[in-house]
């Protein structure tokens, strides 16, 4: 089972994506932990795009494994703890987590699993927005990276896939919901 490389895909993305990952995306791991990059580009604009991002009391607006969240703590800023439900199917069905950073300016989210019935252990997640130009276009590009407890009788490869696979559901579906968006107010593609 292939785990991707985060210094490859930063590489293949320019250097722009390399600057924000030498920046926000670089880990130290503990031998029972890995990491990883999941990254998506989307024609939306980034003020669009960072607008659903950084609505922490609301994952399910684009996040298609979330049915519901409830704010257990605070309202939507640095601090704040949600209850997230989980659809049926996952191996879950909550999970709490913390808002540990929100930085408008830059367009960077950090937060933490501090709870619920997943074994995401020490799970920390760093999403970034940044704009690039891609075939002469300008775009948005997303970036979430983590960091997790390799959980006993799985793998790094078998954790790491897992993770990659539900934020890169979560991320294509915030590049669907944010065209959509701009479609619809008649943003033109590459703004």
């Amino acid at each position: 089972m292939e785990v991707h490389n985060p210094s490859q895909i930063l590489a293949e993305r320019g250097p722009r994506a390399q600057a924000m990952g030498n920046l926000y995306h670089t880990h130290h791991l503990l031998p029972n932990q890995c990491s990883s990059l999941v990254v998506q580009t989307t024609e939306a604009p980034l003020p669009q795009v960072w607008s659903m991002v950084r609505r922490f009391d609301r994952p399910q607006s684009y996040k298609r494994f979330v049915c519901g969240c409830t704010m257990r703590r605070g309202k939507g800023g640095v601090g704040s703890v949600r209850e997230v439900n989980i659809v049926s199917g996952l191996p879950a069905e909550t999970s709490l987590e913390r808002l540990d950073k929100l930085d408008d300016d830059l367009h960077v989210m950090r937060f933490s699993l501090i709870g619920g019935d997943h074994r995401l252990a020490n799970y920390h997640s760093t999403l970034t927005l940044h704009e690039d130009e891609e075939d002469g276009v300008r775009k948005t590009v997303v970036m979430e990276s983590y960091v997790v407890d390799v959980p006993g009788g799985n793998s790094e490869g078998e954790t790491c896939y897992f993770a990659n696979t539900i934020i890169g559901f979560n991320l294509k579906a915030l590049a669907a919901v944010t065209e959509t968006m701009a479609l619809k107010a008649n943003i033109p593609s590459g703004f």
